[in-house]
């Protein structure tokens, strides 16, 4: 289905590494998201490395076999110039294209995009140093063919990449000069955050990332969504996300908590000892605080011996769960 440019980039999930996989994207979807992206697709590793392009293939399909000779139909394509991470940095990709002396690069990949793709083609970017030069920036993007921009209204820094509150009149000037879409991303929290996004830039739409990690439904209110938060059932979508992706990316013994994870999902009886489990034991086996669960539950889950060992580092390929299990 070809994009609704007036009412599609209203309220995007934005692209998040190994958070943005298929379950999730139709997760939000569901509860008011109007476009959702995938994660960010490194094109050299799509050419050359058969197991890297059927896994991003499998999560475009939700497919277990994949038939490569089978169409895989992208809507957008977006060259995304707002990764931090210090692998686009090593790389030389991402947000560290944004120096003035790879303006031509930009230039060329942009206008390329836009000459040989049938589909709207986007960029996402951070501020340019000094902040003064994003609208230059911005308007050569325009001029190469980019169908709308999404600002990420901070700098860049690899270790540091949230710091600081977003400087959102950045994003207020790009959409009083520029005639495309732009999308206003930074500096959201709550819905009220959203709100107060929109009516400080002007901007055509907003993504956002972590929101919605934390909380699945945040974009439900503007669409006056109701919920069953009962618990009585789980949505298929829910099953997916829980169970499909992340309870088989476990068992691919990818983490190297997987053995303790195991012996104590098969003892888990109810769904609030499930909760117990992802929530507490999982988070604290990956080095981080507990999230907060629904109900005071006692975390007695049996643990089991760790001795598988993994080169994987937990963060590269860590999951984050959702702080509620709040049920349509």
């Amino acid at each position: 289905m070809p994009l609704d440019l007036s009412n599609d980039l209203a309220f995007i999930a934005a692209p998040m590494v190994n958070q943005s996989d298929m379950p999730f994207r139709l997760l939000v979807r569901r509860y008011g998201a109007t476009s959702a992206y995938t994660q960010m697709y490194l094109p050299e590793r799509l050419l050359t490395d058969k197991e890297y392009l059927d896994y991003h293939i499998r999560d475009l399909t939700l497919a277990k076999d994949v038939d490569i000779s089978r169409p895989v139909i992208a809507q957008i394509c977006d060259l995304n110039l707002g990764c931090p991470q210090e692998a686009a940095r090593d790389g030389h990709f991402g947000a560290y294209l944004l120096g003035q002396k790879d303006w031509p690069l930009v230039q060329n990949i942009v206008a390329s995009m836009s000459r040989s793709f049938t589909v709207p083609v986007s960029t996402k970017f951070r501020l340019c140093q000094p902040s003064t030069k994003t609208l230059e920036f911005a308007q050569m993007l325009e001029g190469s063919g980019a169908s709308w921009v999404t600002l990420h209204a901070r700098t860049v820094s690899a270790r540091r990449r949230r710091q600081g509150a977003a400087d959102l009149s950045e994003v207020k000037r790009l959409k009083d000069n520029l005639q495309i879409p732009v999308i206003s991303n930074g500096n959201v929290r709550s819905f009220d955050n959203l709100q107060e996004n929109l009516a400080l830039t002007g901007a055509d739409g907003l993504m956002v990332g972590l929101i919605l990690v934390r909380s699945y439904q945040s974009f439900k209110h503007t669409y006056g969504i109701s919920w069953n938060s009962s618990g009585e059932d789980l949505s298929e979508m829910q099953k997916a996300y829980f169970i499909t992706y992340s309870a088989s990316d476990c068992f691919s013994g990818r983490r190297p908590w997987f053995p303790k994870f195991r012996a104590a999902l098969g003892a888990t009886l109810s769904l609030d000892e499930i909760e117990v489990l992802m929530n507490r034991k999982v988070e604290r086996w990956r080095g981080r605080p507990p999230r907060p669960s629904h109900q005071e539950v006692t975390d007695d889950l049996p643990e089991a011996n760790n001795d598988h060992e993994s080169s994987v580092a937990d963060d590269e390929l860590g999951v984050a769960f959702p702080d509620e299990l709040s049920l349509p």
